[in-house]
């Protein structure tokens, strides 16, 4: 045994100074392997064949003469896939989401629908005998209609309550010297992460191995052991790096495709998706139509508030957009209503997309809040700090800190709010109207129970193991300095490893409580393991290790509303001429608990706005009516934010501590696009006097809103442009 090297009493504190990522410079020249690049001997390739028609039955499916091709070794298809159970709980504690159960019937529920998986010696085999696999079908009649008056739309309550009602909102709102009654819209958008989805099984003694990119070891093996009846301790994912997932890398068709065909043909098989496949196969953002009334004051405060939202879902399984959600955190009012609604259509099933509801939800309200403002003749931060809650308007819960007022303050400051004008259309740079907006950001800081262990080595390193996912949002970086400084060493001297199922059950990367959660656990295992060694007299050769595991005291947490808060401000350009709207720059100021990492956390912020201005002006993803698929389903018809849309943004923080809260550390990685596309927003009224409550504020609608709103400076649209 070894002499202990005791962690020293002088350590200096990681948590706080900024890190490169650890494994950065493994990525950027190309020694990071990804889900689709690990090699494996005698590896076959799968190609998914999708539906082309929206709903309907497989009549039949020629495959002899595709098994006849070059390379070809199988075709799975609903007639001879392997059968999936799917009478269970997931782990999410829902009933599980079935898109993934593919090949089990001959019902089509939408365009893009899996009907089949080819199966060849090498990539591009497989790809020209799927595209050779013709598929007859029963086609059926469709329904994709959207909108906020479908009279089959229901309540639904995904991850919160469908509705939520407080005091006598007609009472009120008749009461009210100030009421705004307005629609709101908000299109389907995709998550579009770099890396596609991509999976490869093969079965190793027994036992099923999956080298994956999502967002979960742990959930995939949950799931993946539940529709093939395994004993989940016989499954393994491992998923080291993933270049993107936004929410939409969870359990997917090309996953269980993949198992299926490594099962049949006793070989590892690799599935990946293409960008065009990614479409109706990796989930989106559902269109929203949101309806707010806000009653007031005449002072500004609050009387009555009423969020409903309607969202559209799949036949194959129940997803809520939770949109009016957001409501029920920001801001109190005698009478309080809140809703959201789902309807079912023939189209893929939606999915979480970063800050699922609060983005598209805050569009609404705090365009809304700013359309109060103007009526009260408010400034309107001042409205919104006239409306700050002493304790959640719905869950009679107190803040666990509510830094916004801070934020707004230090915000304005910054961003040099006092100088600005309130009335619209007054501000000027050559051909470019100017405008400035501002809006609130909110998203929950929960946690879930999660796993670590924590081994010392005889040479004074340790190695911590967790079943955690970095999605890029430079999760591992993070935990090595939180590890570094709870073993009270240097973050040299830690090695964290993540991305395997084998460490144990871990919280998955998602709704912003991922690193909080394993952080947690880090902690805990960290001073277990300082504990053991500092009652023994050295180390052994194999080192010694502890596990924690935080169900118990996650399980303890005092109830309170626990959100990281922000502040965003956005400073546009119109064209007078062709409607174009740029934004010039922007600033958030947020509330996210202490920053563990500065360099990885601005990032996160700083992509959070990014994608706000993308939300706010170009994203926007098109059916037709006729086939029910997509117009444009790559990065050349779906618009977002390049570089040339990328202004100077700043993304800052306060001092935001919960001395109550075990762990302190918030998530980062949603609230930065929570309230950004509405500062846009309000930002494009400012400037031109006119209100959208449609997004993306497009060029043609922009001009269309002018026709019918005339406004000094903007020239109306040609005759027969399109409607805002």
């Amino acid at each position: 045994m070894s002499t202990l090297t005791t962690p020293t009493s002088l350590h200096t504190p990681a948590v706080g100074t900024a890190h490169t990522r650890i494994e950065g410079r493994d990525k950027v020249t190309g020694a990071a392997r990804y889900a689709g690049e690990v090699p494996f001997a005698n590896l076959a390739y799968g190609w998914l064949v999708l539906s082309t028609v929206a709903r309907g039955r497989i009549r039949d499916l020629d495959t002899d003469p595709v098994l006849a091709m070059p390379g070809v070794l199988a075709v799975l298809d609903h007639r001879n896939a392997p059968r999936l159970h799917t009478d269970y709980t997931s782990l999410l504690g829902m009933r599980p989401d079935l898109t993934c159960a593919v090949f089990q019937h001959d019902r089509v529920p939408y365009l893009g629908w899996p009907v089949a998986l080819v199966v060849a010696e090498t990539s591009e085999q497989a790809r020209e005998a799927a595209e050779a696999l013709v598929v007859h079908y029963e086609q059926e009649p469709h329904d994709i209609e959207f909108g906020a008056e479908r009279p089959d739309a229901y309540p639904a309550a995904g991850h919160m309550p469908a509705v939520t009602e407080k005091g006598d909102l007609d009472a009120e709102l008749a009461a009210s010297a100030v009421v705004v009654d307005a629609e709101y819209s908000t299109p389907e958008e995709h998550h579009n992460p770099m890396e596609p989805h991509a999976a490869t099984a093969h079965w190793d003694g027994g036992r099923l191995e999956v080298i994956d990119s999502n967002q979960g070891a742990t959930w995939v093996v949950g799931e993946l052991a539940n529709l093939f009846s395994l004993d989940p301790a016989s499954v393994r994912v491992r998923s080291e790096h993933v270049g993107g997932g936004f929410g939409s890398k969870g359990v997917r068709a090309h996953q269980v495709a993949a198992v299926m065909a490594a099962t049949v043909l006793g070989r590892p098989v690799r599935v990946v998706l293409t960008r065009r496949q990614m479409f109706s196969l990796a989930g989106y953002r559902s269109p929203t139509a949101q309806r707010v009334r806000l009653g007031a004051d005449a002072d500004g405060h609050l009387r009555a508030l009423e969020h409903r939202s309607v969202s559209l879902t799949s036949t194959v399984y129940e997803f809520v957009e939770p949109s009016a959600g957001v409501a029920r955190v920001m801001y109190d009012a005698g009478a309080h209503h809140t809703a959201n609604r789902v309807v079912r259509l023939d189209v893929p099933t939606p999915t979480y997309m970063r800050a699922p509801g609060e983005a598209p939800g805050s569009f609404a309200l705090e365009a809304a809040l700013d359309e109060l403002a103007e009526k009260c003749g408010l400034d309107p931060i001042e409205l919104r700090l006239r409306n700050e809650p002493d304790k959640g308007p719905v869950s009679g819960l107190p803040f666990a800190g509510r830094n916004l007022a801070a934020c707004f303050r230090e915000g304005a400051r910054r961003f040099g709010w006092a100088d600005r004008d309130p009335r619209p259309g007054l501000r000027r740079d050559g051909r470019w109207l100017l405008g400035t907006g501002t809006a609130a950001a909110s998203f929950p800081a929960g946690a879930q129970p999660s796993t670590a262990t924590a081994t010392a080595h005889p040479d004074g390193t340790f190695t911590v193991r967790i079943s955690a996912a970095d999605i890029g949002t430079g999760a591992r970086t993070a935990l090595t300095l939180v590890a570094a400084d709870a073993l009270r060493t240097a973050p040299e001297r830690v090695r964290v490893r993540i991305g395997d199922s084998d460490f144990g059950p871990a919280m998955i990367a998602g709704g912003s409580m991922g690193t909080r959660s394993w952080s947690w656990a880090v902690r805990v295992a960290a001073g277990d393991l300082l504990e053991r060694l500092a009652l023994g007299d050295g180390i052994p050769p194999q080192g010694i290790t502890v596990r924690s595991d935080t169900t118990e005291a996650v399980g303890a947490l005092a109830a309170a509303e626990r959100h990281s808060f922000g502040a965003q401000f956005a400073e546009v350009a119109v064209d007078v001429s062709t409607g174009e709207v740029r934004v010039r720059r922007m600033l958030g100021i947020f509330a996210a608990g202490p920053i563990v990492n500065p360099l990885t956390a601005r990032g996160q912020l700083l992509g959070g706005m990014i994608w706000g201005i993308s939300m706010a002006l170009h994203e926007e993803a098109v059916r037709d009516r006729a086939s029910g698929g997509h117009v444009g389903a790559d990065l050349a018809g779906y618009h977002v934010a390049t570089h040339a849309d990328v202004p100077r943004i700043e993304a800052d923080w306060i001092e935001d501590t919960d001395p109550d809260d075990p762990v302190g550390i918030k998530g980062i990685g949603e609230v930065g696009i929570v309230g950004a596309a509405a500062a846009v927003a309000n930002a494009v009224w400012h400037a031109t006097g006119v209100r959208h409550r449609a997004l993306p504020i497009r060029p043609d609608r922009v001009l269309s809103a002018a026709r019918q709103k005339p406004t000094d400076g903007i020239r109306p649209a040609a005759a027969g442009a399109p409607d805002a």
